[in-house]
């Protein structure tokens, strides 16, 4: 959970869900208590929010910043 609130005070929006449902989300870029990347996705629900999903972004799927997705066609 440390590293969870760390992410979210040091992170930054990096993608925004508007039209998600049943409420609006966005993804969430910070660093841990060992300084590594994480995603974190949260919806906005008025008065609060949820976490939805926690994981560490790979470069498989992230460019080296890991605010932008590399485009993968198969």
């Amino acid at each position: 959970m440390k590293d969870i609130k760390t992410a979210l005070m040091n992170g930054e929006i990096i993608e925004d869900y508007p039209d998600d449902f049943p409420f609006p989300s966005c993804l969430i870029l910070g660093k841990n208590i060992d300084d590594k990347p994480v995603h974190i996705c949260v919806s906005d629900e008025g008065n609060g929010g949820r976490i939805i999903t926690v994981y560490f972004p790979s470069t498989e799927k992230w460019q080296t910043d890991f605010k932008t997705r590399k485009d993968i066609k198969k």
